[in-house]
């Protein structure tokens, strides 16, 4: 299996410029308000499928091509999400017209990383052994303010989420706040910037980036303790364009790409420092449907 945390990162880079939220900003032609004030407020689901370029594992400086499938949409004013290995419902509802948008409702994430030893291509991390798949549960509770920089269509939105490891590797639990901004260059095209970090406890810090002495002795990499803390941060961009109709409905081109850094005792843990790197890239390009 691949590290699907990752894959999450490089789907949702592209999904946010698909999501029904953003399309909905895209600026009317006046000749046809009254067309795409309707479609607003009717139920919107965009499916996409990427292909992603990330790390093996979260740490790794070895890359491969994987596949990214995903969904998100709105239905009767509420916003839902399948990408990748994550799931999430907003369960206030949206309503027609309204600019500002509060979020919250349950979030849920099936944690892959390491769980696959053949996917992972350094021999060290390999022989540190594989880890079990983990089911993460929580919530998120968010902001966003449409017409807020450029224009009366762009998007600011600001969310943290909290889950917890239920089974599997780890349990311990997971803050990430994020950041994302959109805008729309036109009824066809539109760009975006993200930012987010994560804040991990002890157990994932031991599951993930500890090396235990029986460990050290397999693979050839030095002891080590990793504590809880803040794990990494992570800042991207995106660009989608549509082939038909227009951002609200139609066929999309999406790409994008991240960076993300390891931080503290995370960054300097032989799984990273040595086998790996602190540095983190991914990016993705793919088709988009929305209906």
């Amino acid at each position: 299996m691949i590290d699907r945390r990752l894959l999450v990162s490089a789907t949702a880079l592209l999904l946010a410029s698909a999501a029904p939220a953003f399309a909905q900003s895209a600026p009317p032609a006046p000749a046809d308000n009254d067309q795409i004030a309707a479609e607003f407020n009717k139920d919107s689901v965009t499916v996409a499928v990427a292909g992603a370029y990330l790390p093996d594992y979260d740490g790794s400086n070895d890359y491969r091509f994987v596949p990214a499938p995903a969904a998100i949409g709105s239905v009767k004013g509420f916003n839902f999400s399948v990408i990748g290995n994550r799931a999430s419902v907003d369960l206030i509802p949206n309503r027609p017209g309204q600019s500002i948008d509060l979020q919250f409702g349950p979030v849920g994430v099936i944690n892959f990383d390491r769980s696959s030893l053949k996917n992972i291509d350094d021999v060290r991390v390999r022989a540190l052994g594989k880890r079990s798949t983990t089911l993460e549960l929580g919530g998120y509770v968010g902001i966003g303010k449409t017409g807020v920089i450029t224009s009366p269509y762009d998007r600011v939105s600001v969310s943290v989420s909290y889950r917890k490891g239920v089974t599997g590797a780890h349990n311990s639990g997971i803050w990430q706040p994020s950041f994302t901004y959109l805008t729309p260059l036109s009824r066809k095209a539109a760009v975006g910037i993200l930012a987010s970090a994560q804040h991990v406890g002890q157990g994932y810090a031991d599951t993930y980036f500890s090396i235990t002495p029986t460990q050290s002795l397999a693979s050839g990499l030095p002891t080590y303790a990793a504590r809880s803390g803040w794990k990494n941060y992570s800042l991207g961009g995106f660009a989608t364009y549509s082939l038909t109709g227009n951002l609200l409905h139609g066929v999309k081109v999406i790409a994008g790409g991240t960076y993300s850094r390891s931080l503290g005792d995370f960054s300097y843990s032989p799984i990273v420092r040595i086998a790996g790197s602190p540095n983190q890239w991914l990016g993705a390009v793919g088709l988009a449907y929305t209906f």
